[in-house]
């Protein structure tokens, strides 16, 4: 079984992702994944250039998958969900969303709420990375097969506990977990950025 890494920023996530979409997309085939995901905070501003990467990958690994979306992060108590479109009306649906928040606040910044997301989430593949038992049955009402909850090891002290927690709220909520890196660069050298 192999695995895709679905929860990848890239340097589009200012302050937070710190390799080139390119970078990211190489660096997953190099490892032997079957793809990745790119999904930078409240933009789509990499898929172009993760496309570029892409479209070489696939030259030499046919197989290799490339999937982009968004890091959808909230102005309310909402927690970071992590938004791929199905289709191409999804895509639309995603793009009207980021542009909602956009005009709302100052340029750089990105203001979303909960209901933006409700109104604008059709023909979207959602990962909620965390979030209390009543948002999830919430979130799990309104996108039925369409939602997983991510879950990241961070190698810390609390892992075990974490996925415990986790994993209850999964069968409390019918929510499926699906395994992340939450990664941030392409290298180890690449993380003091």
């Amino acid at each position: 079984m192999s695995f895709a890494e679905l929860v990848a920023a890239t340097n589009y996530s200012f302050l937070r992702g710190a390799s080139h979409p390119a970078d990211m997309v190489w660096r997953a085939a190099l490892l032997g994944m079957s793809g990745i995901g790119i999904a930078d905070r409240n933009s789509v501003a990499g898929v172009v250039r993760a496309h570029v990467a892409w479209r070489e990958v696939r030259a030499q690994m046919p197989d290799f998958r490339l999937v982009v979306g968004a890091r959808l992060v909230f102005a309310d108590t909402t927690p970071d969900i992590v938004a791929y479109p199905m289709t191409r009306f999804g895509w639309g649906r995603l793009t009207r969303l980021l542009t909602l928040g956009n005009r709302r606040a100052v340029k750089g910044d990105c203001i979303l709420y909960l209901a933006d997301l409700l109104e604008h989430g059709d023909d979207l593949l959602l990962i909620a990375l965390g979030g209390k038992r009543e948002l999830l049955g919430h979130l799990k009402a309104a996108f039925q097969n369409r939602l997983w909850l991510g879950t990241t090891m961070p190698r810390g002290g609390a892992d075990a506990r974490k996925l415990a927690e986790l994993a209850g709220l999964s069968a409390a909520t019918g929510i499926p977990l699906i395994a992340t890196n939450d990664a941030l660069y392409a290298t180890p050298e690449t993380r003091a950025l």
